[in-house]
């Protein structure tokens, strides 16, 4: 088994792009409340947006060797996602592999551990979600792996995989069931906005819902 693999299928490109309109919320509960991130991944600065495939990388704590061996092997449209082993007291990401991955048309980062240079990423615009922030280096002496299956964020995650990320976290699709989780989560978006157009209207989501029922098999009423 290779340490760098390059040979993997990826979620189809049409498809990403059907998800990027999407909510991660509302493809993890589209997902059969699969595959969302432990909360303590978040995005470094409100609004980001990341869309993309996987590229995985797994490497040693307070060592990002393979982080910048992952920039030189990815291609447009990936988002990198790193395994540290949820280590958060170093920067293993900061303004020079931000600049390095965005020429190399990498679109964003997930990692379970710690990053820095949070100020110029976020003037570059670089979709980052992580555990921590912290300004201590880090050394590059070990290579890990990349383009194996990982586990970040308590999920394991696959290359190729769909990741999705918004202001609420990150949820990770795997690539063979993206196009089901997408015809879900468009109808659960669709449901979801006749349920506000109604609430907009007057109505109670106490009604809508059906959860006027389940007060009054517990003895409560709201007339």
């Amino acid at each position: 088994m290779q340490q760098f693999n390059t040979e993997f299928e990826r979620t189809p490109a049409e498809l990403v792009e059907a998800f990027r309109s999407l909510e991660t919320a509302t493809v993890y509960e589209s997902s059969d409340k699969q595959g969302a991130l432990d909360r303590s991944i978040q995005p470094i600065y409100p609004g980001l947006k990341l869309c993309g495939t996987a590229l995985t990388v797994q490497c040693q704590p307070a060592d990002n060797l393979t982080l910048h061996a992952a920039i030189a092997l990815a291609q447009p449209g990936e988002v990198i996602v790193a395994d540290v082993a949820g280590y958060q007291d170093a920067g293993h990401w900061g303004e020079i592999t931000t600049v390095a991955a965005q020429a190399r048309g990498v679109v964003g980062l997930v990692i379970n551990g710690g990053v820095r240079d949070i100020a110029a990423i976020r003037q570059r615009g670089f979709p980052l979600f992580a555990a921590a922030v912290c300004m201590k280096s880090t050394v590059k002496a070990v290579p890990g792996r990349i383009n194996h299956p990982i586990l970040c964020g308590g999920v394991r995650v696959q290359p190729g995989d769909l990741i999705l990320g918004d202001d609420d976290g990150v949820v990770v699709v795997a690539r063979e069931q993206a196009a089901a989780v997408l015809t879900a989560a468009r109808r659960k978006a669709e449901a979801e906005a006749e349920v506000m157009r109604r609430v907009e209207q007057g109505e109670l989501t106490l009604d809508i819902l059906g959860f006027r029922q389940t007060l009054t098999q517990h003895a409560l009423a709201i007339t």
